[in-house]
């Protein structure tokens, strides 16, 4: 089968990339030996020396971040590995330190490398590792500020949306891992619930209304058949049909299903009772403070937490008032559009009629819900035919248009992206969350399907995990302000296009931006300004013409996801500023697709090395 073969040849990649490295985490570690490179032409031997260097610095690469994968069960998963298959990993304490530790070893090992002596590609996965690891063990000292589970994240969901998006069933032994993790489900929980303990003793407790969410996500996860005689149970159906497709004799797939279900009754369902009872408990010790202001260090956490985010140096203040900024220029610009349709009104009373006219939303109904993920994918499918207008770079991974699944979408986010696997055996996928549709405009459609699909997040990530030459830490990993600021790019470029003729859809789309410019205000508003929950909501209802459900879901993400809401507007920021200045410098030279596939063909970067990549490209360009 192609699953088994791509596995087979990743494996044997994997058993090379150990034996080529000759390296292991109990190496001897000496100072880097310094040496300048003359500008006088290399000669043979210093030639092979770079030769050996960039091969010895790739090798590495790879084996760190196969050792890294390795400890990491889910990953392999989703990177389309059978590897541990029946696995979760670990989480907690004792994972955290083994992880710092084997990052300083890392950190150790990278220093043996003569960058002078390196290739420039190499020499710039060096800097990104070097730099990725001296930034992790800086911020280990922040690893308790986070909430393990939220209405956001967190494995008491985590584990059964992995089981049914990432858990293939090929065959008999695929079916066993699958019962394997449904009876290792307690050891994770009880891992998570460590977790929060430790936590809580530090004073760190998610604001109060978290703990609905959890308990609820929860409590659907351990509801219906054979739990109760209610509809099937999503575990249980999902591994119903994932093994009936199989065609296995009968007396072998019913033994599959008995297992099953005793795993669910005898394990998952004890287990998410207790870690519910847990919630409950703890969910009395919290309250309303939703800032990370709250925590021991507080400032300094979120002050951390922008630079990681942003990949810059910008303050929060800074942050706050470019937010400010953009959203004057963007209700500026709504007004022109607001005109255009021949509205009578303030802007606040046009937001009020884009909220609340049916004819902007689909029906809240099985068919209304069904049309909008049509007519999502026929947004994508167009896009994908006008590529070549500005791409000479191109995705190889199909992408498909999937609802949020039922169990979740209460909780879950207005939409998200999955990446394809690595074997192409899963193709990357745009989720809608359809929950609420009237938190799903019809004019924000065309901007959301863009954003999420192509050319946004399957554009850029799918692209990533198909380069060749380059580390798969750097096909695999990423920078949020560089891949949530293409996204956000990715809404803005099709109107360069022609596309956005309607003047709602247009409309959509500087909705779309300016809800990502509210979020610079709003974000450093909650965890810096001390701002309350109800105050976030409130800036979103007055200056974006999205529900008020769409307005409460931001903040109460802003909240659990400190500084992370922050990198799209930041990310476009640059991306636009480096475009222009590349414009600017090349002036009748300058191409599209050529700036498109720079920005694409190094694979997610901080913004300060992008930064870098778009001047060399100007200066080699000139020359």
């Amino acid at each position: 089968m192609k699953t088994s073969t791509n596995l087979s040849i990743l494996a044997l990649s994997i058993s090379l990339t150990f034996m080529a490295a000759g390296v292991s985490s109990q190496d001897s570690v000496t100072p880097p030996h310094k040496q300048s490179v003359t500008n006088n032409a290399l000669n043979n031997s210093a030639v092979n020396e770079m030769t050996n260097e960039t091969e010895k610095a790739n090798a590495l690469f790879e084996t760190i971040f196969m050792e890294e994968l390795m400890t990491d069960p889910m990953e392999q998963t989703r990177l389309g590995m059978k590897t541990h298959y029946g696995e979760w990993g670990n989480v907690g304490e004792a994972a955290d330190n083994e992880k710092l530790k084997r990052a300083k070893q890392y950190q150790l090992q990278l220093n043996k490398i003569e960058t002078q002596q390196l290739d420039s590609q190499t020499l710039l996965s060096y800097q990104l590792l070097s730099q990725k690891l001296k930034q992790q063990i800086a911020n280990d000292k922040w690893r308790y500020h986070n909430y393990p589970v939220s209405q956001m994240r967190g494995s008491h969901a985590g584990m059964v949306s992995f089981l049914i998006n990432h858990h293939a069933i090929d065959n008999l032994d695929d079916a066993k891992a699958y019962i394997s993790r449904l009876n290792a489900m307690p050891k994770r929980l009880n891992q998570v619930e460590s977790q929060l303990r430790v936590r809580a003793n530090k004073g760190i407790i998610a604001p109060r209304f978290i703990f609905p969410y959890v308990i609820s996500d929860s409590q659907n996860i351990i509801t219906g058949f054979p739990y109760d005689k209610k509809e099937p149970n999503v575990l249980w159906q999902d591994f119903n049909k994932k093994v009936k497709a199989l065609k296995l004799p009968h007396r072998t797939e019913q033994a599959l299903l008995d297992s099953a279900k005793k795993a669910l009754i005898e394990k998952v369902q004890p287990a998410y009772s207790q870690f519910i009872n847990y919630i409950n408990q703890l969910s009395k010790r919290s309250n309303n403070e939703a800032g990370v202001w709250k925590f021991p260090q507080g400032n300094n956490f979120y002050d951390a937490a922008l630079n990681k985010t942003t990949t810059t140096q910008l303050s929060a203040d800074e942050i706050y008032r470019i937010g400010l900024a953009e959203v004057e220029r963007i209700h500026d610009e709504m007004r022109v559009i607001m005109k255009k349709v021949g509205f009578k009104g303030t802007l606040q009373d046009f937001f009020v009629h884009m909220r609340n006219s049916k004819e902007f939303y689909y029906p809240d109904t099985e068919q209304g819900k069904n049309d909008y993920l049509n007519d999502a994918t026929a947004l994508i499918d167009n896009m994908a035919l006008r590529l070549d207008d500005s791409f000479k770079i191109k995705p190889k991974a199909p992408l498909t248009v999937k609802r949020v699944e039922a169990f979740r979408e209460k909780s879950a986010g207005k939409a998200f992206y999955n990446a394809p696997s690595a074997d192409g055996t899963r193709p990357g996928i745009y989720y809608a969350n359809l929950y609420k549709m009237e938190a799903m405009p019809k004019y924000q459609m065309e901007a959301l399907a863009y954003h999420e699909g192509i050319p946004g997040h399957h554009m850029q990530l799918a692209i990533s995990q198909e380069l060749e030459g380059i580390p798969k830490f750097r096909k695999f990993g990423g920078y949020t302000a560089y891949i949530e600021g293409w996204g956000l790019y990715s809404e803005y470029f099709p109107k360069e296009m022609g596309l956005y003729a309607d003047p709602y859809s247009d409309f959509g789309r500087l909705s779309m931006e300016l809800w990502r410019a509210c979020r610079l205000v709003v974000d450093t508003g909650i965890h810096q300004k001390k701002w309350t929950r109800e105050q976030g909501i409130q800036y979103y209802v007055t200056n974006t013409p999205n529900a008020e459900s769409d307005a409460i879901k931001m903040v109460e993400r802003h909240i659990v996801m400190p500084s992370q809401a922050t990198a799209y507007k930041i990310g476009m920021l640059k991306i636009l500023e480096l475009r222009q200045k590349a414009k600017q410098a090349l002036g009748d030279q300058f191409d599209i697709r050529d700036f498109h596939t720079l920005i694409l063909s190094n694979g997610a970067l901080p913004l300060n090395i992008l930064e870098d990549q778009v001047n060399n490209w100007i200066q080699a360009s000139k020359s």
